[in-house]
Parts: C-alpha cells; sequence; structure tokens
C-alpha cells in the first residue's frame, strides 16, 4: 500500500500520526484512493457511508394494541396507558417497541447507537398505520460515526384490555356503589347524572342500574369505586356506608377475594323544598329566619330567606349531626300556578342581629301582588307579600309558589305559627317561562336545549302496570327538572345543555323577535349558554350500538384524531411530517459521514 506524506495543517496530540519533521502519514482508501488517516477498515467515511448499513439490526416494522372499547395502548406487562395521537407519550410508547435502539450487554464497537431525532408521519387515518421517521448514530468504526434516517412503521391491531373484557361478563365487578335518595322524585339524580356525564366521572364504570329510590354503579375495582364517591362528596351531601363480602381466598399464597359494596345516602332536602329551620341551627347560620327556601344543594346546602334574600349555608356535618325533613317538599302537586299582578320595591332596614344582606340582594326584593291561576274570573283575591324573586317579576308573568293559607306542615311548631298567621300566605318558588308559563300542551318539544342522558339498564323486575305508572312519575320528574333548570342561571353552569332542534329551525328562518325586548331578567336562558354538535339517537349514550355491524367495523377502525395535523406533535416539540411531504419520504435514506465525529443529543434524555 502506498504512504504518503502531507503537511499538517492543524497540531495533533496523536503520537501514531506525528512526527519531529511536522508531517503526519495517510493512507490511501482502499475504495476510491482518496488520502486518509489509518483506521482499521482502511476506509474513507463517505465509502463507509455507501457501504454501510447503519440501521443494520434495528427493526423497521412493529406492532401495537389499542383497546377499540376505552381507546388505550397496550404498554407492558397487562398495562394499559391513555395517549392522544402525535403525543410525546405515545411517541415514547412506539420507541419502546422498536428493537435495536438500546445497546445489549456484550456487544461491541459497532453496538453502539444513539438516537438523534423521531419525527412523526402522516399516515390515512383508515389505514391502521402509525409511521415515525427515525435519525440514528452509529459508530461504525473508531472514530466514525455515520448519521442514517428510516421510516419505522407501526401496525395498529385491536385487543380488549382487561376492563373492556370484564364489562362484558357477567358477575365481573368488584366494588358496588349504591346512592339513595329517601324521597318521593328523581329530580335530585336527574342533576346528578348531568354532573356525572360533565365531569366524566362514570369513566370506567362497568354497568348502571336505575331503581326507584336511586341507582347503582359497578366497578372492576375498589380504586375506581373510591375514586366515583369522592366525586359524590364534592357535589352532594352524603354520608356513606362500606362492607365487604369474601368471595374466595388462597391459604398458601394468603392472598383473598372479595367484592366490596357502599351505600351513599343522599340528604333528603332538594331543592326549592320549604324548611323550618331548628332554632340552633338558623342561628349559626347568620340568625336567618326559620321558614327558607332550599336554593340550591351541591357539598352544602344553600339557602335563603323567601321574604328578605337573606341567604346562608348548612354543612353536610351539620345535617347529619341532626338531620330534618322539609316542611313542604317542592312536588308538584304542592305546588301552586300563581299570576302576578303588580310589584312594588322592598328596601329593608338592617338588623344588627342578622347577617347583612348584600346590596345586590336587597335590591332584587320587593312586594307581589299576586293571584291564584285558578281563581281568574272566579273570585277577585288577591294577596301581597315579600319575595325575593321580585325583580324577575312583571305584571302577566306566571310563577309557581306554595300556598301557605291551604297548607298543612309536617312539624307541629311550623303548623302553629301557620295556624295563627304569622307566616306569609305564599311563597314564591321559581319564574316560569315559555310555552308552560301559557300552558301550551307541546310546551316540552318547543324547549330551547335539550340535555345528554347516562346508558343505564332497569335494575327493577316489576309487572307492566308497575312499570307505566314508574314511566308517568319520570316523565313528570324530568319536566320539573327541565323548569328548574330554565329558571336557574347558576345551576345552569353546573351541568351541560345543549340546543334543541327548535333553536335550529329558529336559525334559518326569522330570529331575534323575542332579544328586543329588554328586561332585568338574569335567570332566563339564552343561546350563548346552550353548546353545539350533539346527535341524540334513540337509545340514550349509545352512539356506538346504533352502529351496524359493517358500517361501525369501518368506522372503528379508523384512527380518529380531533385537531389540526401537527398541532398536537408541535405542543410537545415533536417534528411532523405532512400529507404532501409524507408522499417523497423515503423508507431509508443514504447513510452519511457525521462532522467532526461528534455523537448528537440524545433524543431519549429526559433533560431534553
Amino acid at each position: 500500500m502506498e504512504i504518503s506524506t502531507q503537511p499538517i495543517l492543524a497540531p495533533t496530540n496523536d503520537p501514531s500520526t506525528s512526527s519531529s519533521h511536522g508531517t503526519a502519514a495517510t493512507i490511501l482508501c482502499c475504495i476510491c484512493a482518496t488520502p486518509i488517516h489509518p483506521n482499521p477498515s482502511n476506509t474513507c467515511p463517505s465509502c463507509l457511508a455507501s457501504t454501510a448499513d447503519v440501521t443494520r439490526g434495528i427493526s423497521t416494522e412493529a406492532t401495537l394494541h389499542q383497546c377499540r372499547g376505552c381507546s388505550r395502548w397496550h404498554h407492558d406487562a397487562g398495562k394499559w396507558i391513555g395517549c392522544e395521537l402525535e403525543s410525546r407519550e405515545l411517541m415514547g410508547l412506539c420507541l419502546g417497541n422498536v428493537s435495536g435502539l438500546k445497546k445489549r450487554k456484550g456487544e461491541g464497537v459497532e453496538g453502539r447507537v444513539r438516537l438523534v431525532d423521531a419525527a412523526w408521519v402522516w399516515t390515512e387515518p383508515h389505514s391502521m398505520r402509525l409511521k415515525i421517521r427515525l435519525t440514528i448514530q452509529r459508530e461504525v468504526v473508531t472514530g466514525t460515526i455515520l448519521q442514517q434516517s428510516f421510516i419505522v412503521t407501526f401496525i395498529v391491531r385491536n385487543q380488549q384490555c382487561v376492563e373492556c373484557q370484564a364489562a362484558f361478563r357477567q358477575g365481573s365487578w368488584k366494588s358496588l356503589v349504591q346512592v339513595r335518595q329517601r324521597v318521593g322524585h328523581k329530580r335530585t339524580f336527574l342533576y346528578l347524572e348531568q354532573l356525572i356525564l360533565k365531569h366524566g366521572a362514570h369513566r370506567g364504570c362497568l354497568s348502571i342500574e336505575t331503581f326507584k329510590d336511586g341507582m347503582d354503579f359497578y366497578f372492576p375495582d375498589k380504586g375506581k369505586a373510591n375514586r366515583f364517591i369522592s366525586f359524590l362528596e364534592d357535589v352532594v351531601p352524603m354520608k356513606v356506608k362500606s362492607s365487604k363480602k369474601l368471595i374466595g381466598t388462597d391459604d398458601k399464597s394468603n392472598v383473598s377475594n372479595y367484592k366490596y359494596t357502599n351505600l351513599v345516602e343522599i340528604c333528603s332536602l332538594c331543592k326549592d323544598d320549604l324548611l323550618f329551620l331548628p332554632k340552633k341551627l338558623a342561628r349559626s347560620i347568620g340568625n336567618i329566619n326559620r321558614l327558607v327556601l332550599v336554593k340550591n344543594v351541591s357539598n352544602v346546602i344553600n339557602v335563603i330567606d323567601p321574604l328578605t334574600g337573606q341567604t346562608g349555608n348548612i354543612e353536610s356535618d351539620a345535617y347529619w349531626r341532626d338531620p330534618f325533613r322539609p316542611v313542604i317538599t317542592a312536588a308538584r302537586t304542592r305546588l301552586t300556578r300563581y299570576v302576578i299582578l303588580g310589584k312594588d320595591p322592598v328596601f329593608l332596614e338592617r338588623n344588627m342581629s342578622k347577617k347583612a344582606v348584600g346590596k345586590k340582594q336587597r335590591s332584587k326584593l320587593a312586594s307581589i301582588t299576586a293571584a291564584r291561576e285558578s281563581d281568574l274570573g272566579a273570585n277577585d283575591s288577591q294577596m301581597e307579600e315579600h319575595s325575593h324573586l321580585g325583580y324577575l317579576m312583571k305584571s302577566g308573568d306566571v310563577c309557581m309558589g306554595y300556598d301557605l293559607t291551604e297548607a298543612q306542615m309536617v312539624d307541629d311548631e311550623a303548623e302553629e305559627l301557620r295556624t295563627s298567621g304569622k307566616l306569609p300566605d305564599f311563597v314564591f318558588v321559581r319564574k316560569l317561562y315559555g310555552g308552560v308559563a301559557t300552558g301550551e300542551s307541546d310546551a316540552a318539544k318547543k324547549r330551547m336545549f335539550k340535555l345528554k342522558r347516562l346508558d343505564v339498564k332497569d335494575g327493577e323486575e316489576d309487572k307492566p302496570r308497575k312499570k307505566k305508572k314508574d314511566a308517568e312519575m319520570e316523565n313528570v320528574d324530568e319536566e320539573d327538572f327541565m323548569q328548574e333548570l330554565e329558571a336557574d342561571k347558576e345551576m345552569r353552569t353546573r351541568v351541560n345543555i345543549y340546543k334543541s332542534d327548535v333553536v335550529a329551525k329558529r336559525d334559518d328562518g326569522d330570529s331575534g323577535e323575542e332579544d328586543d325586548e329588554e328586561d332585568e331578567d338574569d335567570q332566563k336562558i339564552t343561546l350563548d349558554e346552550l353548546l353545539d354538535n350533539l346527535v341524540l339517537d334513540s337509545k340514550p349514550d349509545a352512539a356506538d350500538d346504533v352502529l351496524g355491524e359493517e358500517a361501525g367495523e369501518e368506522q372503528q377502525q379508523q384512527l380518529q384524531f380531533t385537531g389540526v395535523e401537527g398541532e398536537r406533535a408541535a405542543l410537545d416539540n415533536i417534528a411532523y411530517v405532512g400529507r404532501d411531504e409524507a408522499i417523497n419520504v423515503n423508507a431509508k435514506d443514504t447513510a452519511v459521514p457525521v462532522a467532526g465525529n461528534v455523537w448528537g443529543k440524545d433524543f431519549l434524555d429526559p433533560d431534553l
């Protein structure tokens, strides 16, 4: 082999390539005859790049398993994780399934591989494929590092996770949450159902059964049930009783199998119930009047004095320490329809022994003159009383209220005060809107909003006569709940309400005739509060069941991604090859030498 000498352009500390005369020994490349420094392969980096395969030993195709039911991805050892498309989490899952990226024990210099970049490559949504362009560096010989980019394809296969498999088996639940309320209606559970849907608290639940006095939630493990109970503690005043039943035990491994049952009892006080508070409790919440209305129910019970507008909160612990019943429940049979004839503003003097009423609440008080709707045309009976809903009323409005002149109260002390005339003649509960106020028969169909429902099963095997009666009562409770939502803006902010078909038709035709009228009614529902894109089928919350086997199979096989292509990858600082660029991407690029033979930054480094 020919040996030549060349002047050194820069000093070097390598004694094998330097001499006392300032020249370095070089050799000719065995392929292209280019002068190079001696190396074990006697080949220049360019020739090494053209002949060596940097991707040798690295798989270019792998398989990922995704659960069609919950859209989670299989990780390892039976673990399933939720990842969005184009996310960093899914990228890490894909890289973990590429064999050959990590150096194995016993490998020499040629086994040293470093991943310096990874990018998502666009694929057809229905192809059930994911593609990643990887850029790796490998030290083929000592001191020579080559870099090469190539495409790795991941085939997505459907496989049910353990929890989804359990959902299709009978008796597979491990923990049961029984939610009960001892009242004669289901308006509380209709409200609770909307809270569950908004916050997704039913995720992981195997099935839901409904009963006359509550609902049962079945969970695959104890942890999911405890998380659901924690959610209930934040939205309703409740108490829990837990028990467990031994199913089987293994004496050798000292492992036992239990089924857990949790009984959740919700307090019997509901929205719009009329209360007569115990003296001690009334003093503890701002010395409020004992006759109050339940304004709303969350993890505390919010009450309001209908005559002064003073508000107070009853803590859950205080209620369960000494439970009490409402004197009048907010049932349709106990409420009376009133027609407003007039109103006058009321300004109260402050009582220093009571909690101060806010200026905003004082401005809402008014003296209302009203008459029973049934008395119109029959007699001239009129009544006048203060009301916290006075600012909402105007002449001709219709509202619901309690007629205390003819009511029978369950509390003896409250009944004595009523017979002696120390209680108001009537208490307004809520104002009626739309066709409900005018008494239209199809008022429910003309309502501008609708709600989503949970997919529940009937847990009671009753006779057909009982089922028909219960169905009628459920329709009445549902209509009363819709009226409560319609009249309470604060309650609507806690749930998701959607535009009905009536609003869509109104948008196509004339719109805004009723919006020209300005009033002080801040509780009236507006279009700004309604959400779009809800498709209601014959079965509530059953979009997956409506799909046929053929059409559903095709739709379920698509990897859905909501958003702009590459947007999710950009949030995680991951490169993305778009649709137009993906056509020109090669499956494997030619290896190129790394300038200066310096390793690049590791893509898998958590600090980067």
